[in-house]
């Protein structure tokens, strides 16, 4: 029987060695069409990879945006240290409240903000997080919560690229990489914002869709909650501009809004801020230039009358 136990370990051991072995043999070699089940992507879309390297000489800033692309393209550090805040901008590419736990485990202590600026999209709470998770395994370090992610979104992609991911750690292949701040029309600014050429959008109908929110999404966003609620530091949960196209094409959007007013300090920038869709929108749900501007002002106007810092 002992035999059999230390022959069975042996062979599930050797089994996972050639497993990892070959997923770092078909990432590394292959073209990107013979493994669709990996992908590893640094310096991908959003500018990740320069906010991580970037967030570690950051400290004790008075507010932390945390978010998805509303995020690094709606939050312009430059606006904000003009009025005197000391900010860093936290968000990722379609960044689900899972891959915010992740990034607050990491960096919440360092960064140790008097205010927590937490944007709010209802297709963060809808996904399944692949996406964003491809994108941190790509482009942050990888441990143990890292582990926790690829087991949780319950993908073989993101399996695989953490497998993958780790393995390049291990190996110290990423240290010489650097990314440019400039990327076709997106440009890369201290702080972790990504400022865009400015374009204009063209709006269109867009089919009526329902809010309908993942179980575990809400989960991992309660836990965020709690997480920035234990450290006492001021938060405020910020449903960021997108298109009226876009924005009225959710059926229930009372009850998205009723739900983050639960949770904390709720402000829809889409019930405050009167913007035109072809003037301040570059996509049915970004801001262009223009926009950020507005809405920046804005926040940082009930900032100042709230006294939040």
């Amino acid at each position: 029987m002992k035999k059999f136990i230390l022959k069975s370990l042996v062979f599930i051991f050797s089994m996972g060695l050639f497993y990892c072995s070959g997923i770092f043999i078909l990432e590394h070699y292959l073209p990107s069409f013979l493994r669709p089940n990996i992908s590893f992507k640094m310096g991908a879309y959003g500018h990740l990879h320069s906010r991580i390297k970037e967030v570690n000489d950051f400290k004790n800033v008075d507010i932390l945006f945390l978010g998805s692309s509303h995020t690094y393209r709606g939050f312009d550090t430059r606006i904000f240290s003009k009025n005197g805040y000391h900010t860093f901008n936290l968000g990722s590419s379609s960044q689900t409240p899972l891959q915010t736990n992740i990034l607050l485990n990491r960096y919440l202590n360092q960064l140790a903000p008097k205010l927590i600026v937490y944007e709010v999209y209802p297709g963060t709470f809808m996904s399944d997080g692949v996406e964003s998770s491809l994108d941190l395994l790509s482009n942050d370090k990888n441990d143990l919560d890292s582990f926790k992610m690829a087991f949780k979104t319950k993908n073989i992609k993101v399996l695989n690229t953490f497998i993958y991911a780790s393995i390049r750690d291990m190996l110290n292949l990423n240290t010489n990489y650097t990314e440019q701040n400039n990327k076709g029309v997106d440009t890369y600014i201290p702080g972790g914002y990504v400022e865009k050429e400015i374009s204009y959008y063209t709006p269109k109908f867009i089919d009526k869709s329902e809010i309908v929110l993942r179980d575990n999404q809400l989960d991992n966003f309660e836990e965020n909650i709690q997480k920035i609620n234990n450290k006492n530091i001021d938060l405020m949960l910020v449903y960021a501009p997108i298109s009226k196209s876009k924005y009225k094409s959710f059926n229930n959007k009372n009850h998205f809004d009723s739900l983050m007013h639960e949770h904390g300090k709720y402000y829809n920038f889409n019930e405050i801020l009167s913007l035109n869709d072809s003037l301040h929108f570059y996509d049915s749900h970004h801001l262009n230039q223009k926009g950020v501007k507005k809405f920046n002002k804005k926040l940082i106007e009930i900032l100042q009358n709230e006294s939040q810092l």
